[in-house]
């Protein structure tokens, strides 16, 4: 279902792309919008359990396009340093595809901002974390994309 990266020897195992994702702060999220035109959002986002975890407003472009069709797919870039005399860049990369849904349930919901939350605050109070949560908890939708295929990729000068 999935095509097979065309340049294998650049290919990143699972582990160093999983690692990718989790040391990652921000990707963009590629939806397909409205009249059939892509839509491609940044956004922070924490990984966890072959999960993407996403926080949103509860409405906009990015609901009614995960509404309208629940494939997507996220990328994050980790490393990109540009080499001019070589007119290349020294890049590490991965592309997640699969589902992606609007949280409903409540204790996912929570769990998934605790999730976030931890990731961007680390050192935030259990109560200062908690308060923040609940005075924006009305506005906040949780979304998750739920990894089907997953590719890393290097630049070929990194793999040698």
């Amino acid at each position: 279902m999935f095509r097979e990266m065309r340049r294998k020897l650049q290919l990143l195992n699972e582990k160093e792309s999983m690692e990718i994702l989790e040391k990652g702060t921000a990707g963009v999220l590629a939806l397909s919008g409205d009249e059939g035109y892509p839509y491609a959002v940044p956004i922070s986002y924490v990984y966890s359990d072959s999960k993407i975890f996403f926080h949103s407003a509860v409405s906009g472009h990015k609901i009614d396009a995960i509404k309208a069709s629940g494939k997507a797919s996220f990328c994050v870039i980790h490393q990109d340093c540009i080499v001019p005399e070589e007119y290349t860049t020294y890049y590490k990369s991965v592309i997640a595809f699969g589902k992606i849904r609007i949280l409903e349930n409540e204790s996912e919901k929570r769990a998934a901002i605790e999730l976030l939350a931890g990731k961007y605050y680390p050192a935030d109070t259990r109560e200062g974390r908690t308060d923040t949560i609940n005075e924006a908890w009305p506005r906040m939708c949780l979304l998750e994309l739920a990894i089907e295929h997953m590719t890393g990729k290097a630049a070929k000068e990194l793999m040698r």
